[in-house]
C-alpha cells in the first residue's frame, strides 16, 4: 500500500487537476490510501463529492503532500517548497526552463522528481507529454486567430477558408506532437500552412494527409527567415527531451514580420524558442515586441481543464498504478521511466538539466546512485 497525495494547483489560472474521480477510484481499488486536498478537482468540473464517492480522503494541502507519492499537473510553486521533504513527485517539471531555485530544493531535500515530460515509451516517445501538446497545439491555432481580430491589435487577417479561398498563412516551426495538431487544426480551417521540420519523412506522411494547404521545408536559419516575413501566425513547437528549447527564431527575424502579425510560442515550457519570449500567464497572456504580438502561456492547456485532465489521467494513470504497486526501484528497469527520474536523493540525475544550470557537480546517473555505486 502506498499513500498518494494530490494537491489543488495553485499556477496562476491552472483549473486542472492531476487525477479524475474514476482515477482515484481504480488507485483506491488497487489497495492504496489516496488524500485529495479539499477543491482540487473544482477547477475541471470534479466535485469534493466524487472524489469522496470513489473512497479518497478530502483534506487540507498539507495533508495532500503528506504522501509517499505526490501526483500533480504543474511543477512546485514556491509556496510550496516547504512541502517538498523527500517524497516522490510525479508531474510536469521542466527544470531547465524553471526557477532555478525549484531544482535547488529538490535536491536540498532529497525529493525524487518524476517528469511525465521526460518519461520515454518504447519507440522513445513521450507518452505523457503528447496529451498536453496536442491541446496545446490545437490551442496554437485558435489562440492566434483570436490575437489576429483588429481590437487585439492584429493584422485584422482571420485565418479561413471563405467561399472555397483561403486566407492567411502560418508558419508552423517543429514537426512533433504540437507541430502536427496545429497544422491539423490550422489547414481544417483552410489557411496555408507552411511547417519547418527536421524529418523529411514525416512531412512526406504530413503532406499527403493534409493536402494542398500544407508544405513542408527543413528547418534552417535561412528558410525559417523567408518564411516568417509574410506568416500571419507563428507557432513555435520545438522540444528537445529534458532540455531548454533552443532560440531558432532570433530577434532580428521577429523584425521582419508584419505588423500585427502573431507568435505563439508553445516551447515558453520550456524557455521558449522564440528569442524575444517570456512567459506569460492566462490573466495577462500577450505583450508586442517590433510590432509583433506575443502569446507566451506557460501551461495553455490549463485553459480547458477538464479534456486536458481527462486527456492526462488517461496517460498517466497505468504509470501511477504501477509505480505505487512496484515502487521506484523496480520501475527504473524500464529505461524509459528511468528516464523521467531527473533528481534522486539529493543529485540530478536529468544531464541535460545539470549542464544547463551548469551544476554537472551535483550530476549522477540514476542507475550507479541505485546500485550504490553513486
Amino acid at each position: 500500500m502506498m499513500r498518494i497525495g494530490v494537491p489543488k494547483e495553485i499556477k496562476t489560472e491552472e483549473y486542472r487537476v492531476a487525477l479524475t474521480p474514476e482515477g482515484a477510484r481504480l488507485l483506491i481499488e488497487a489497495g492504496h490510501q489516496l488524500t485529495v486536498q479539499q477543491g482540487a478537482g473544482e477547477g475541471s468540473g470534479f466535485s469534493d463529492q466524487e472524489y469522496r464517492q470513489a473512497g479518497a480522503k478530502l483534506e487540507s494541502a498539507r495533508a495532500a503532500w503528506e504522501s509517499d507519492l505526490v501526483l500533480k499537473v504543474k511543477e512546485p510553486q514556491p509556496e510550496e517548497y516547504p512541502y517538498l521533504r523527500g517524497q516522490i513527485v510525479f508531474t510536469y517539471f521542466h527544470l531547465a526552463a524553471a526557477p532555478r531555485q525549484l531544482l535547488e530544493v529538490l535536491l536540498e531535500t532529497r525529493t525524487t522528481a518524476v517528469a511525465y515530460e521526460t518519461l520515454e515509451d518504447a519507440q522513445g516517445r513521450l507518452p505523457l507529454l503528447s496529451p498536453m501538446s496536442g491541446v496545446a497545439g490545437n490551442m496554437a491555432t485558435l489562440m492566434g486567430a483570436y490575437y489576429l481580430a483588429r481590437f487585439n491589435g492584429g493584422r485584422g487577417t482571420l485565418p479561413a477558408n471563405i467561399l472555397e479561398t483561403g486566407y492567411g498563412k502560418m508558419l508552423v516551426i517543429g514537426d512533433g506532437v504540437v507541430g502536427q495538431h496545429a497544422a491539423q487544426r490550422a489547414c481544417a480551417m483552410g489557411t496555408e500552412v507552411v511547417m519547418a521540420g527536421i524529418d523529411p519523412v514525416r512531412g512526406q506522411a504530413l503532406q499527403k494527409r493534409y493536402g494542398d494547404c500544407f508544405r513542408f521545408v527543413l528547418s534552417s536559419p535561412e528558410t525559417i527567415s523567408q518564411q516568417i516575413t509574410d506568416a500571419d501566425v507563428v507557432v513555435g513547437a520545438v522540444l528537445v527531451h529534458g532540455a531548454r528549447a533552443p532560440h531558432v527564431v532570433t530577434e532580428a527575424m521577429v523584425a521582419t514580420m508584419q505588423k500585427g502579425a502573431v507568435i505563439v510560442d508553445v516551447s515558453i515550457d520550456q524557455g521558449g524558442c522564440v528569442e524575444t519570449s517570456r512567459p506569460t500567464t492566462h490573466d495577462d497572456p500577450v505583450f508586442t515586441v517590433h510590432d509583433v504580438i506575443h502569446y507566451c502561456v506557460a501551461n495553455m492547456p490549463g485553459a480547458y481543464p477538464r479534456t486536458s485532465t481527462i486527456a492526462l489521467t488517461r496517460a498517466t494513470l497505468p504509470y501511477a498504478l504501477k509505480l505505487a504497486a512496484e515502487g521506484l526501484e523496480s520501475m527504473c528497469k524500464d529505461s524509459g521511466f528511468a528516464k523521467a527520474v531527473n533528481t534522486y536523493q539529493g543529485w540530478i540525475t536529468c544531464r541535460p538539466v545539470a549542464e544547463y544550470w551548469q551544476m554537472e557537480e551535483r550530476y549522477r546517473p540514476l542507475m550507479a546512485l541505485l546500485s550504490g555505486n553513486g
